[in-house]
């Protein structure tokens, strides 16, 4: 059991660089899988809130649910507001 910790807390270790170096080089590339990382990263912040604001009556996933719901309104919103001031380059 401890062998199994240590081997992969020395796995982990060793690909965080690269995992972050390969994200670093592909970001242009492929902005959509980026883009949903970090929708959810900043849904960590805003599930809590909502789940607090709820009193007990909103379950942990219907608040991660309306913090996802939240970020697409809000991405939906921008491109349109995009689309209606910047017709041109659609």
């Amino acid at each position: 059991m401890i062998k199994k910790n240590v081997l992969s807390s020395k796995f982990f270790l060793t690909n965080v660089p690269e995992a972050i170096s390969f994200v670093w080089l592909q970001w242009r590339s492929q902005k959509l899988p980026l883009a949903i990382f970090v929708a959810l990263c900043l849904n960590l912040l805003i599930a809590p809130i909502v789940y607090a604001a709820g009193d007990g009556t909103l379950e942990r996933l219907s608040a991660w649910a309306i913090g996802v719901l939240g970020f697409i309104t809000l991405a939906i919103i921008l491109y349109l507001s995009v689309v209606v001031f910047q017709p041109e380059r659609f």
